[in-house]
């Protein structure tokens, strides 16, 4: 049978890659549900090509449009937020690829593991803000969580055969973002446009200012301690220009192991919604010809102080990610909103992880009153 695959954000960068996907394997994939908040336009596309059972949009003043739209499809048309954590525990569903910017793709994920579904991860802010609950929940519920991230995927996919070969170490690489090399004072004069200008992704606007910043690459630190059972120490970050290698794992014997592939996110996603299979496809090969050097150089932290501010809540632990996961999505917000320089946002970041209040062992509604907090904190800063 087919796999039923719910998509949380069809309509965003990785939403509209794994529809491709999809659309690529009719005999391998269905569609169970497609949410979106803000682009009706195109969730409707994607409604009449797919067919779900399901549709959400969580901004109910759009419901009317997508319902009559889709009024000749036997697809059920829901709305409100609510909604998301409602649809992923239907029966009529193999795998959710949560695929929500920030936040608000945590409490969706959670009732989806309590469901006993399978998850395939784009949402690293889930595992950032609490790793420990969100891994917690998968074991008890026997779910598998696949990341979809290249940086983890490409992990994931080294690993596979080495169960019983201990981690050394697992290196992340970074394509160190449009500002690549740049002095602190250089960072004071950079602006949107020049943030928004990935060298070698296309992704979302809070994904990109966040590779701009390195805070991505501290995200997915974080994310992968948890992810793969890491202690801090055993991960470091390397910046790679080319970004052809998309992480790499040394073992406790020295060798080291790497996957690569020229940058595109339709692969991760695809080895994450087929695994164990490795579904043929039609994308671009890597060619050595074409890339002649790799090169490698470490990141200034000195500089891009998000990274070491993100380093700095994984070792803290408890809630700390989680404050400095709030203070950074306002401070993007903000940046994105002309509101805030792209040199201040690692401030309001330090700032809150200073003075808001560390809990060492939170729960789900600690870090859903840490969050709140933090973004006030944030906000009022700015």
């Amino acid at each position: 049978m087919a796999k039923r695959v719910g998509i949380l954000g069809s309509t965003g960068s990785i939403g509209t890659q794994a529809l491709e996907v999809i659309a690529g394997h009719p005999d391998e994939f269905s569609v169970t549900f497609l949410t979106a908040r803000n682009n009706v336009d195109l969730l409707i596309r994607q409604a009449l090509e797919f067919v779900p059972q399901y549709v959400v949009v969580s901004r109910e003043e759009k419901y009317s449009e997508v319902k009559d739209a889709l009024s000749a499809l036997p697809t059920k048309v829901l709305s409100g937020a609510d909604k998301l954590v409602e649809v992923v525990q239907i029966d009529e569903l193999d795998i959710v690829l949560t695929a929500l910017v920030g936040f608000s793709g945590l409490l969706p994920t959670i009732r989806a593991l309590e469901a006993g579904r399978n998850i395939a991860l784009a949402n690293k802010e889930t595992l950032v803000v609490a790793g420990e609950l969100i891994t917690s929940l998968a074991h008890k519920n026997g779910c598998s969580i696949f990341p979809v991230d290249s940086e983890h995927s490409a992990i994931f996919q080294c690993l596979v055969g080495e169960q019983e070969n201990p981690i050394e170490k697992i290196f992340l690489t970074a394509s160190g973002g449009p500002f690549r090399g740049m002095s602190a004072g250089q960072l004071m004069k950079v602006s949107i446009s020049d943030a928004l200008n990935h060298p070698n992704w296309c992704m979302g606007n809070k994904v990109t200012i966040d590779s701009a910043s390195l805070m991505n690459k501290g995200l997915e630190a974080i994310e992968a301690r948890w992810l793969f059972n890491l202690a801090p120490d055993q991960i470091d970050v390397v910046v790679h220009p080319q970004s052809i290698i998309h992480s790499m794992v040394q073992f406790h014997d020295g060798s080291i192991k790497a996957q690569l592939g020229i940058p595109d996110m339709r692969l991760p996603i695809q080895y994450a919604l087929g695994y164990p299979t490795r579904l043929e496809n039609g994308f671009k090969r890597f060619s050595f010809t074409d890339y002649p050097q790799l090169t490698f150089e470490q990141p200034d932290r000195g500089v891009f102080r998000n990274l070491a501010l993100a380093f700095s809540a994984m070792d803290s632990g408890g809630n700390m990610p989680c404050i400095m996961n709030a203070a950074n999505e306002i401070a993007v917000e903000a940046f994105l909103s002309e509101k805030l320089a792209f040199y201040r946002m690692p401030d309001i970041i330090e700032q809150a992880m200073q003075k808001l209040s560390f809990i060492r062992h939170p729960g789900l509604d600690d870090y859903l009153q840490t969050d709140a907090e933090a973004r006030r904190f944030a906000e009022n800063l700015i």
